[in-house]
């Protein structure tokens, strides 16, 4: 097996590792966008044991919590390690028009999908225009 060595990159390897704390949680990447009545949150674990992800609501705190564990194997001599294990955390605070017991969750593929629903009072909504009705003119 043919290996290159990259000086940048090795020293971004150990530099990474000397200042990864691994009781730290890591930063999961996700996106939020709203559509039509909710938003959807979809956040990026790969790897994670869908049993570890946790998702939870106190007050207007949205709380995204998992963990990945790393693959031991006896006897196994690791050649490069770069996929981080560990807890990863998210929190976010929800605005007061969300309807937070409506809130559901569903992870597949690696991915979080969280649907937050948006309370009736605060959906769009169209507002008729009266008009009065005309006078009679009164000619002389």
């Amino acid at each position: 097996m043919t290996m290159f060595f990259d000086p940048f990159r090795e020293l971004d390897r150990v530099a990474g590792t000397l200042l990864d704390r691994r009781e730290s949680p890591r930063l999961m990447p996700m996106d939020v966008y709203r559509d039509g009545d909710h938003y959807v949150l979809t956040a990026d674990l790969p790897g994670v044991d869908p049993g570890s992800v946790d998702v939870d609501v106190d007050g207007q705190l949205l709380t995204i919590r998992a963990e990945r564990t790393p693959r031991s194997q006896e006897g196994v001599q690791w050649l490069t390690r770069e996929r981080p294990a560990g807890t990863y955390l998210r929190q976010l605070t929800l605005g007061k028009d969300i309807d937070t017991e409506g809130i559901s969750a569903h992870y597949e593929n690696g991915v979080l999908s969280v649907m937050i629903p948006v309370l009736e009072k605060a959906k769009p909504r169209k507002i008729a225009v009266e008009t009065t009705p005309s006078r009679a003119e009164v000619t002389a």
